[in-house]
């Protein structure tokens, strides 16, 4: 079992299976967007627990083509 609680940018690079590089991951710091990160000197952390939080927050839901979302008015 992984007991890491923090990643490297190079480590959040290939959760994201380099779809988010390491020069991506450096831009978004400068630019305050993206994941929150720890530094500590010159590291540069991004907690899991945060990774986990950015990827709610950035999930896409779907519906089925042709066919309106079901909310909570609609049911009954």
């Amino acid at each position: 079992m992984d007991n890491r609680k923090y990643l490297t940018p190079e480590e959040v690079s290939e959760r994201y299976r380099g779809s988010v590089s390491v020069g991506t991951l450096r831009n978004w710091r400068a630019m305050r967007v993206g994941p929150a990160f720890v530094k500590i000197g010159k590291a540069v952390l991004y907690p899991i627990g945060e990774l986990d939080a950015w990827d709610k927050r950035n999930m896409v839901t779907c519906s089925a083509p042709g066919r309106q979302p079901v909310t909570g008015r609609d049911q009954a």
